[in-house]
């Protein structure tokens, strides 16, 4: 064994399981750690950033965007809650996110004697926002405690997990041993399940498949296509799982977001439904029997827990899919061409939104027209993030990004700047409203110290325009509390050094390619009027 301290401990194990970045704000309790960082700076890039919230959130944008575990650090108490809304959108949309952080001495745990940072139990803050918490408090255990944090992350649903050390630990010297990281096999469904869903498929009438964030979590999309065209069934997905399959598909009828999506014209229609890697949860229903659903998930808490379901199958949505698909083609015949039902059902929820909404639209269209293929868009809560749910037509995976059932106000520019230190070879542009930018516009400053050369797109309305509009049209139009007084935003970027711009939705689409082919960080402003939310619609 190896006499290390607890810090070299922790960061040797860490590139033992294959991370390559931290994001990481210092102080007191953790600075041992970072002295093992600037010792093996060479293996693992640091990247500091202005606000412990941004540690998570970018963290949250790199696994996102890499398939790989984002890990971040901060202090005990004020450091590690401020980190803690980054762990919930990681836990609302399956991430693994590694939290790391630092505590009081361990000789005062548990003492109440108001320790710098202390906060009584703070592993019990953290348990409802990951899937494991843990604490070590000798330099042996730390390798340990990592790889079991590892294991947690990479087998099952892979939620959050936060890990804390104490500072003694991390300073004192002991015998250490890095443990080789492990590769864990998904799990498979049961035989007799999938004969039995293959079965239910092949003698329904009418068979539909939705998909969600579980699917694209586990890279289902092939299978699910390929299922699809067996089947000759639509497929529908939600904003989770935006990516898992090219939204130009013939098959694929539209995503499901707020109380907009194809499900009220395709469930009613349908007399089977294949859900895999969803929640299932629906803010309206339509009317009329639902169709018998068949649904896969990694998680058996979520079978049947939001709508009925005939069969649950518990296993990895993408090697249940490709069981599923090999027992069709074993069983059944593929049936003939049902493509102008199909495009029947995309045409018309296109056309519909579209109807509803055409300045938002308009803005979408010409941003996928200026945006590469594989660039990757961070979609926040604001109007064109919500509407881009719905009309953002996604042709490669893990280029779209969002806060889930979360609806992370505020996280969407730093989590652009995580997905872009991740994929430096991509194009990343973070969509925000201007309440939700002036959450974190000091990143900008976190921008330019690392050469991450994000692209902010700021659509300002001076308001939180969805509180605004729901004041306009619940509430008698008594406003209060929703009118912002904002910077100049073109200035604001100029003053870190960064590129500002400002245009109108007109100009927007020309703007972008642009601000696409700066060679620095690049706030956009689009000055917009307010404009009506998927979830509070008035026709």
């Amino acid at each position: 064994m190896a006499t290390v301290t607890g810090a070299q401990a922790l960061v040797r194990q860490l590139i033992a399981e294959g991370v390559d970045t931290i994001f990481a704000l210092p102080g007191v309790q953790i600075m041992a750690a970072f002295d093992a960082f600037h010792e093996y700076q060479d293996d693992i890039r640091l990247v500091h950033v202005r606000h412990e919230q941004a540690t998570t959130y970018m963290a949250d944008g790199y696994a996102k965007a890499t398939g790989k575990v984002g890990v971040a650090m901060a202090v005990p108490g004020p450091g590690a809650i401020n980190a803690g809304s980054g762990l919930g959108t990681a836990y609302a949309t399956s991430t693994p996110v590694l939290l790391i952080s630092g505590q009081i001495d361990s000789q005062s745990l548990g003492r109440r004697e108001g320790q710098l940072h202390e906060v009584e139990d703070q592993l019990d803050v953290f348990r409802p926002l990951t899937k494991w918490v843990h604490r070590v408090t000798r330099v042996e255990d730390v390798p340990g405690a990592v790889h079991e944090a590892f294991k947690q992350l990479r087998t099952g649903r892979p939620r959050p997990v936060e890990l804390e050390i104490p500072p003694d630990t991390l300073a004192a010297t002991g015998e250490a041993e890095t443990i080789p990281a492990e590769e864990y096999p998904p799990q498979a469904a049961g035989v007799d399940e999938i004969a039995q869903a293959a079965d239910i498929l092949a003698s329904a009438e009418r068979p539909a498949i939705l998909v969600g964030g579980g699917a694209r979590i586990s890279g289902a999309g092939d299978e699910a296509l390929q299922i699809a065209d067996f089947l000759q069934a639509p497929l529908m997905g939600t904003q989770d799982s935006k990516g898992v399959v090219p939204e130009s598909s013939p098959f694929y009828v539209g995503t499901n977001y707020a109380s907009v999506g194809p499900a009220d014209v395709v469930f009613p229609d349908s007399d089977v439904l294949l859900a895999i890697g969803t929640r299932l949860l629906f803010r309206e229903l339509p009317d009329g029997d639902m169709p018998r659903i068949i649904h896969i998930d990694i998680d058996p808490d979520e079978i049947g827990r939001n709508l009925p379901t005939e069969l649950g199958i518990v296993a990895d949505a993408k090697t249940a899919s490709a069981q599923l698909l090999d027992q069709l083609r074993e069983t059944s015949q593929p049936r003939p061409s049902d493509a102008d039902r199909i495009a029947g059902y995309r045409s018309d929820f296109a056309s519909r939104m579209r109807a509803l909404v055409p300045p938002q639209a308009q803005i979408i269209e010409d941003m996928r027209a200026a945006l590469p293929d594989d660039a990757i868009v961070v979609s926040g809560v604001t109007n064109i993030g919500y509407w881009s749910n719905v009309f953002f037509e996604v042709r490669e995976p893990q280029t779209y990004i969002t806060s889930g059932y979360f609806g992370t106000l505020g996280y969407a520019f730093p989590t652009a700047l995580g997905a872009q230190v991740g994929r430096p070879d991509r194009k990343v542009i973070a969509l925000c409203g201007d309440g939700g930018f002036m959450y974190s516009p000091q990143e900008l400053s976190s921008a330019m110290r690392h050469g991450i050369n994000a692209v902010a797109v700021v659509f300002n309305n001076n308001a939180f325009g969805a509180s605004e509009w729901d004041q306009t049209h619940r509430y008698g139009g008594n406003f209060i509390g929703t009118d912002l007084h904002n910077p100049d935003f073109v200035q604001l970027a100029q003053s870190f050094g960064a590129v500002g711009m400002s245009t109108d939705p007109e100009g927007f689409g020309e703007m972008l390619e642009v601000a696409l082919n700066a060679d620095a960080p690049v706030l956009l402003e689009v000055v917009i009027p307010n404009m009506m939310p998927p979830f509070q619609i008035v026709e």
